[in-house]
């Protein structure tokens, strides 16, 4: 059995096929199907017809993509192979362009779990993020705070993360506080000035912008009109939590991401992520997005760590249930 499918033009067939067809290739061997182009048509042939439907909806899905000025890496070619079962058509994931500056003209989604994520975002005052490393959880948010800033739909981003290492009390450490709290917050900082020119992210700190502080000054205020991260929140405490969200005020949004499996508490204290998350998600207005490692974004490697310390955790809980 064979469909086939037209191309506009060489160029279109080099961009879908990518370097050496290197993406072509990875369409063969991912479903199975052998192809062959020529004057324009894009030949594809299996001999399973759901197989080939498949082959055929998830091409036209790319070339979707690539018609409206998108782009597709190799990892997004296998993660779409690889998950043929998405309710999110491909097209609209890897369309949704998050704008944030001329610096980086836009940042997108690079699976479903991270449009289903900025979707809540765009949709809830509060939405907490849990899920491991690389899966794009501070990224994201510092995405969608730049461009709530950049549309005027907030007046500042405020940052803040528990500082666990230090008890919160920054005080012995030099500097002033955004010197003090600076280490704490590097990831943030690092995913802002990957989207903002420096000397805007300078001007925008000096003028209260952009302000950045430790869990603890959030205290007794009420922040109007602002995009609020909370990052690392699993080694916020359940008060501590309970404090940072009764601080949101009018027109504001918050976000509150963190990784439950690397908590930095004593083992007698309940992360204030796990509390938070199973205690209010019910609540309209609130929601609570959970990504996994098919969501993770950086090195193939890391998605292959995570899945290893998960599988060693499961194996580990299993053998302690016995007992």
């Amino acid at each position: 059995m064979e469909k086939t499918i037209s191309l506009r033009d060489d160029s279109e067939a080099r961009i879908l096929f990518g370097k050496h067809d290197e993406n072509l290739k990875k369409i063969e061997k991912g479903f199975g199907v052998s192809t062959s182009f020529r004057s324009g048509e894009l030949k594809v042939t299996s001999e399973n017809k759901d197989v080939l439907g498949g082959t055929e909806k998830l091409i036209n899905e790319f070339l979707a993509v690539i018609r409206k000025g998108g782009y597709l890496s190799p990892r997004d070619i296998d993660y779409s192979i690889k998950n043929t079962d998405l309710s999110v058509p491909v097209s609209d994931i890897f369309l949704d362009k998050i704008e944030v500056s001329s610096k980086r003209a836009y940042v997108i989604p690079r699976s479903e779990g991270q449009k289903r994520y900025i979707d809540a975002i765009r949709q809830h005052d509060i939405v907490f993020c849990i899920g491991p490393a690389g899966t794009g959880k501070t990224y994201l948010a510092m995405a969608m705070a730049v461009n709530a800033l950049r549309k005027n739909v907030v007046s500042r981003i405020i940052l803040t993360r528990p500082a666990v290492e230090a008890g919160e009390n920054l005080g012995f450490l030099p500097g002033d506080i955004y010197e003090k709290v600076n280490p704490y917050l590097r990831p943030l900082y690092d995913a802002l000035y990957d989207m903002v020119e420096p000397d805007m992210i300078k001007d925008y700190l000096d003028r209260g912008v952009i302000e950045v502080a430790p869990l603890a000054y959030m205290r007794g205020r009420t922040l109007n009109d602002s995009f609020i991260i909370m990052d690392e929140a699993q080694n916020s405490t359940q008060e501590q939590m309970k404090m940072f969200l009764t601080r949101l005020g009018f027109d504001s949004k918050t976000v509150i991401t963190g990784d439950i499996t690397q908590s930095d508490l004593p083992g007698n204290k309940r992360s204030g992520l796990v509390h938070a998350g199973s205690l209010l998600e019910k609540i309209g207005g609130i929601k609570v997005c959970a990504l996994k490692s098919k969501d993770v974004v950086r090195h193939e490697l890391v998605q292959k760590i995570i899945e290893a310390y998960k599988r060693e955790s499961e194996k580990k809980n299993e053998h302690t249930s016995k007992f």
